[in-house]
């Protein structure tokens, strides 16, 4: 019996792996995520964290704004400025107004998102109808409602038809009355986004729970207050820190409207008055801004001490 020697004989490499050694290791593996990240941090750094530096560095100087550079460094100055003006503090009162009208805001629209998360006729245009208003611009919506609150305007008009006229102020001159006028008009313009957060967090909860709730006779309330709100509970957390810091920058609507007269001047309207207006005070307003960026992220940190992010274990 003779033997085949002419068989190729299996190359020495032959059951080693052909990946290369360094993804074998995951060196390959954790450079990648990196290599996808560098256009976004370098957009990042380019357009957020280096404005904001150069804002904290301006809200230690006494600028003009009209020189290339910050001439005279003033330290914590403009920060004590703040809150020793007799014109800056009762800016921060008017927020106040802005802030009770988002908690109202964020009601009506979780309110409405329960309500048209179920089956109800005429949804979809319930669902259109309370969006809308969001889609409009502020200035447009600043044109709209100044029509409808000036003197025997169209609010007025309607009061007299149905025997209210007793009720009739001046809504946009009476500085007890105007913020109240300004703050209705931003649910009306805000609330659809809040409804749109809440609606889609809604119905995202599994249909196969509300089944069993029904199942165990649980009515809507219960529905509400035991699979709704603990579902969108991040979701209440993410529009409570929406609602502050919009309420503290509110800006269009009072500008429009009033141009801030009557007791009706918001922090950033004010911050534009100070720093592009006639006093061209760059460093003062800068640090305005700093400050309200540091009201934000303090307000975001008590928001995420109260209710915590939920960790996923993958493995």
């Amino acid at each position: 019996m003779t033997t085949r020697t002419d068989i190729p004989s299996a190359p020495a490499s032959a059951g080693r792996s052909s990946t290369p050694k360094g993804r074998r290791n995951g060196q390959g593996w954790k450079v990648t995520p990196w290599l996808f990240l560098i256009v976004p941090l370098a957009l990042l750094v380019t357009f957020i964290y280096l404005p904001a530096g150069n804002l904290i560095y301006y809200s230690l100087t006494e600028w003009d704004g009209f020189g290339a550079t910050p001439k005279v460094f003033v330290g914590a100055a403009n920060y004590v400025a703040i809150f020793t003006r007799n014109d800056i503090l009762p800016v921060f009162l008017v927020s106040v107004y802005y802030i009770g009208a988002s908690f109202v805001q964020m009601a009506l629209a979780l309110y409405f998102a329960t309500m048209l998360s179920f089956s109800s006729r005429f949804r979809n245009l319930f669902k259109g109808i309370l969006f809308f208003p969001y889609l409009i611009n502020g200035v447009a919506i600043g044109f709209v409602f100044l029509y409808l609150f000036q003197p025997g305007g169209t609010l007025d008009s309607v009061l007299h038809t149905f025997g209210l006229g007793s009720l009739t102020q001046h809504w946009l001159g009476d500085p007890s009355v105007v913020n109240y006028s300004l703050a209705a008009t931003s649910v009306w313009r805000y609330m659809g986004l809040n409804f749109v957060l809440f609606l889609g967090a809604i119905q995202s909860i599994p249909a196969q729970i509300y089944e069993a709730a029904e199942i165990d006779g649980a009515n809507r309330w219960h529905q509400f207050r035991y699979i709704i709100a603990p579902g969108i509970r991040r979701i209440i957390g993410l529009s409570f820190i929406l609602a502050i810091s919009g309420s503290l920058s509110v800006f269009e609507i009072p500008y429009v409207m009033t141009l801030g007269e009557n007791g009706s001047t918001t922090f950033v309207i004010k911050v534009v008055q100070l720093g592009f207006g006639t006093f061209h005070k760059v460093g003062l307003a800068s640090a305005m801004a700093v400050l309200l960026l540091a009201i934000v992220l303090f307000v975001t940190w008590i928001q995420r001490r109260i209710v915590p992010d939920e960790v996923v274990d993958l493995s």
